[in-house]
């Protein structure tokens, strides 16, 4: 029988692992890739959308165009996970694997912070930020809060982002006099890693009149009173409030035994990504290594897993370690994008550097997600 590989999740992280083992192994691998949704929407797509600047329908790309040897697509609801035996329970049915990798990422959880589903609107899902999209055309007036609810959160530049494309969407609607925009961070400055960025990031802020709140989250909203309060006991007035919601564990993935609880990302080995369960790996956001919760480190790990499951079946030497390295793009308004390089594990403490803001990185951040469209969905990986 052909070596099975079962990926939970068709992310950056499932789309990258599953297309590496193709090229590898062409037919002579059974890999199977189990995801709830139709199509894969990168996360800055989601920010498009919701100013504008695409339609839905530009962004997302389906999984059935996708054909690779040896892979499988299968739309399905995973209902159990047990990585003892590797063997998964799904709505589609039962599949038992050599090699099992779970990469299906955070959930969200906005009914965490009281008055956020009543009173506010989140950003972070597909379908919430593709909704704003008409909410914003209407907004005119008043104060826009921009808050973190949770410390750990997908895609740490994005609040910054959203600020900025604000900021850029009102203004061209001749409506920014007339508002204020006020972002709220669980950090001391945007991006801890790269102070140079944060630096670039705060300057910014001030020369457009955006306020940054730090070390605050937005612990619940008063829908009545149109007020967010923070946990320093303070509160904001808003007439549009934009959440990044708590995050947590998919509960497919706490019952599974891999974390005992919502809040408590999967532990791996740092190095390979492996969890205590042999052949079981986390990849991505789902897992509790120290990287941000971002595409471009989950897609890293996926390299490092694909390369441990070439050599346990051909045999060889084991993979480099992961080092968590990674660059994110970051907009900064007037259709420019500066670009952070972070690099986690490799040392004591993170380190970053910062390239400014220009139109060549737009052109960059565009052949970025071109690049992986094609690689991942094209019938044969370029």
């Amino acid at each position: 029988m052909l070596p099975r590989v079962v990926v939970l999740g068709a992310g950056f992280g499932g789309l990258e692992l599953t297309t590496i083992l193709s090229e590898s192994f062409g037919d002579q691998i059974d890999i199977v890739l189990i995801d709830k949704s139709d199509s894969f929407v990168f996360g800055f797509s989601k920010l498009e959308v919701m100013f504008g600047h695409k339609q839905p329908n530009e962004v997302r790309h389906f999984y059935k165009d996708r054909v690779k040897p040896g892979v499988r697509f299968v739309r399905t609801s995973v209902r159990s996970i047990d990585p003892v035996s590797r063997k998964v329970v799904s709505d589609a049915g039962n599949f038992e694997a050599d090699f099992l990798v779970v990469a299906l990422g955070a959930d969200y959880e906005p009914s965490a912070t009281p008055g956020l589903v009543e009173g506010g609107n989140e950003f972070y899902s597909i379908t919430a930020a593709f909704a704003l999209r008409d909410t914003l055309e209407k907004f005119e007036r008043g104060p826009v809060v921009i808050g973190v609810t949770g410390k750990s959160f997908k895609c740490p530049p994005a609040p910054s982002e959203t600020a900025f494309m604000l900021h850029d969407f009102l203004l061209s609607r001749g409506r920014r006099a007339n508002t204020e925009i006020t972002l709220v961070m669980p950090f001391g400055v945007p991006i801890p890693p790269s102070p140079e960025t944060s630096a670039a990031i705060l300057k910014a802020f001030a020369e457009r009149g955006i306020r940054f709140i730090k070390d605050n989250l937005v612990q619940s909203l008063d829908p009545a009173r149109k007020v967010a309060h923070l946990t320093d006991g303070s509160e904001l007035p808003y007439a549009l409030f934009l959440g990044v919601p708590v995050h947590r564990v998919p509960q497919v993935v706490v019952d599974s035994g891999l974390t005992n609880d919502k809040y408590a990302w999967v532990q791996v080995n740092k190095q390979t990504l492996e969890t205590s369960f042999p052949r079981v790996w986390a990849v991505g956001d789902v897992n509790g290594i120290g990287t941000p919760k971002a595409g471009v480190f989950a897609e890293g790990g996926a390299r490092v897993v694909a390369a441990a499951i070439i050599a346990q079946i051909r045999g060889g030497a084991a993979p480099a370690p992961y080092r968590g390295l990674g660059s994110c793009f970051l907009e900064f308004g007037n259709g420019e994008v500066a670009r952070v390089d972070v690099e986690f594990l490799a040392g004591p403490h993170p380190t970053g550097t910062y390239q400014a803001p220009s139109l060549a990185l737009r052109v960059e951040k565009d052949a970025f997600g071109s690049t992986r469209i094609a690689r991942w969905f094209s019938r044969s990986a370029s």
